[in-house]
C-alpha cells in the first residue's frame, strides 16, 4: 500500500501535467487522486504506519484528515475572497485607472514601465490576476505579433517576480505565510531585492536587443471595449481603491488581531460587498447583476479552487503516510545544502505546478527543523515563485498569458526561457550574497 500511494500520486500527477493531451480537466484528476490516496491510507494503515506511529487506527487517520482539511481551508477561503474582490474591481473597470495613464511609445521605455507596473501590481494583487490585467493592456497597445509575444513573456517574468516577495502575491507565498513558515514583514524585506534583480537582469539583456523604434500607442477611447459602461467614474474609482485597500489591509489585520489571513480577506470582502450594495441599490436588476458580488461569484474560477483542494489533499496524504519525511531525508543525504535543494525545487516548479511542490516541502520540513523566517523558507518562497517563469506552463501567470495570446511553447522556450534562467540565477546569487 505504501508504494501504491506513490504510484497513484505519480499517475495522477502525469494526468494533471498532460491534461491538454488526454482531454481530462486537471481538477478532476487532482480530486480523484486525493480521495484514492486517503482510501489507500485507510486500507493499508497496518503496514504504512508500523514504523511511523503506534496509533494507526481509523480514528487516527480521520483525525489527521480533519486537521489537514482545516489548514487547507484557510488557503481556499483566502483565494476565494481575493478572487471575488479582484473580479469586482474588474467588473467596475477599475483597472483602467492604471492602464489608461500609460502613453509611452518607445519600445524600451514601454517595456520597462510595463514590467515595473506588473512587478508592484503583482505584489498587491497576485501574479495571475496581474498577468490577465496586463494582457488586456498589451492587446490595446501592441499589434505586431512578435512584439506582443515578447512583451507578454517579460510580463510573465515580472508577474512571478513581483508575487514572490509579497505574502499575497503568489499562491505559494500565501501557503507559506498562512502555514506560519514566513512572516509578512520578513518576506518583503528579505526577498524584495532578489525578486527585483530577477526581473531587471532579463530586462537589461532584452533592452540591448530591442531597437529604439516606436510601436502603436494606446487606442482611442472610442475604440476601447468597455464592459457595458455600467459603472460611472466615481463608482469605478471608489471600488478600485476600496478593493486594493482591502487586499493591502490583510497583512495589517493579521498583525493586529493575530487571526489567520483568511479572516482579514473575508473582512475586506464584507466591506466592499456592503459598499457595492449601497452604491447600486437603486439600479435595475440587470445592472446590479453585473456589478454586485451576487453576480460576480458566478464568474469565479471554481475549478481552480477545487484543483487546489484536490492537489493539497493528495500531498497531505503523502505527509500523513510518511512519504514526504523519507523524501526530505533522501534530499538531505544527497545534497545536504538548502541552496541546492531550493534551486532544484524552483526548476522543478517550471515543469510541474509549484503548489504541490511547496506543499510537499512544507510537509517534509517541520518548523522544528527550519524555524519561522529561516533562510530555507525565504529561499523556497523565491525559488518556487520565480522558477516557474523558465517554462510558459510553469506558472499560473504563464498559462493564462499562453491562453490569451496563443503563445507557442517552443517559441517561449527559445526566446524567453534563457532570460528567465538568467534572472532566476541572478536572484539566487543576490540572496546568497545578502545572507
Amino acid at each position: 500500500m505504501y508504494l501504491a500511494i506513490i504510484l497513484v500520486f505519480a499517475i495522477g500527477y502525469l494526468a494533471i501535467a498532460t491534461e491538454h493531451v488526454i482531454k481530462i480537466n486537471k481538477t478532476a484528476s487532482a480530486l480523484l487522486i486525493a480521495v484514492i490516496c486517503w482510501i489507500l491510507l485507510i486500507f493499508g494503515r497496518d503496514t504504512i504506519f508500523t514504523a511511523i506511529s503506534p496509533s494507526h487506527s481509523i480514528d487516527f487517520i480521520t483525525e489527521s484528515l480533519l486537521i489537514q482539511v482545516g489548514e487547507i481551508s484557510e488557503i481556499l477561503f483566502f483565494l476565494l475572497g481575493a478572487m471575488t474582490i479582484v473580479e469586482l474591481i474588474d467588473a467596475h473597470e477599475g483597472f483602467s485607472i492604471i492602464t489608461d495613464r500609460i502613453k509611452i511609445s518607445s519600445r524600451i521605455k514601454l517595456l520597462w514601465a510595463l514590467c515595473f507596473i506588473t512587478f508592484f501590481l503583482s505584489a498587491a494583487l497576485d501574479n495571475l490576476t496581474t498577468a490577465i490585467v496586463m494582457a488586456t493592456l498589451l492587446k490595446k497597445m501592441i499589434k505586431n505579433k512578435e512584439d506582443l509575444w515578447l512583451f507578454a513573456g517579460m510580463i510573465i517574468i515580472a508577474a512571478n517576480a513581483g508575487g514572490a516577495w509579497s505574502p499575497i502575491g503568489d499562491v505559494t507565498t500565501i501557503m507559506l505565510w498562512i502555514g506560519g513558515q514566513v512572516t509578512a514583514t520578513n518576506i518583503v524585506t528579505e526577498i524584495f531585492i532578489p525578486s527585483l534583480v530577477c526581473m531587471i537582469v532579463p530586462l537589461i539583456v532584452l533592452s540591448f536587443k530591442l531597437k529604439g523604434d516606436f510601436i502603436q500607442e494606446t487606442a482611442d477611447e472610442d475604440s476601447v471595449e468597455i464592459k457595458g459602461g455600467l459603472a460611472n467614474h466615481f463608482e469605478k474609482r471608489l471600488i478600485f481603491f476600496v478593493g486594493i485597500g482591502a487586499l493591502l489591509f490583510v497583512p495589517i489585520f493579521k498583525t493586529v488581531t493575530h487571526l489567520p489571513p483568511f479572516m482579514g480577506i473575508l473582512f475586506g470582502l464584507s466591506i466592499i460587498w456592503i459598499t457595492t450594495e449601497i452604491l447600486h441599490r437603486n439600479k435595475n436588476e440587470e445592472h446590479k447583476k453585473h456589478l454586485s458580488i451576487a453576480g460576480i461569484i458566478e464568474r469565479i474560477d471554481t475549478p481552480s479552487i477545487l484543483f487546489f483542494l484536490g492537489i493539497l489533499m493528495a500531498v497531505a496524504a503523502l505527509q500523513v503516510g510518511g512519504h514526504l519525511l523519507q523524501l526530505s531525508t533522501l534530499l538531505d543525504k544527497t545534497f545536504d545544502n538548502i541552496y541546492v535543494i531550493n534551486t532544484l525545487i524552483g526548476v522543478f516548479s517550471s515543469i510541474i505546478d509549484n503548489v504541490p511542490i511547496v506543499a510537499g516541502a512544507m510537509g517534509m520540513y517541520s518548523l522544528d527543523v527550519y524555524p519561522v523566517d529561516s533562510v530555507f523558507w525565504e529561499l523556497l518562497a523565491f525559488c518556487a515563485g520565480t522558477g516557474g517563469s523558465i517554462l510558459i506552463i510553469g506558472s499560473a501567470a504563464g498559462v493564462a498569458i499562453m491562453g490569451i495570446f496563443k503563445i507557442d511553447f517552443i517559441w517561449y522556450l527559445k526566446r524567453i526561457s534563457v532570460l528567465a534562467i538568467l534572472g532566476y540565477a541572478a536572484g539566487i546569487g543576490v540572496y546568497m550574497f545578502l545572507n
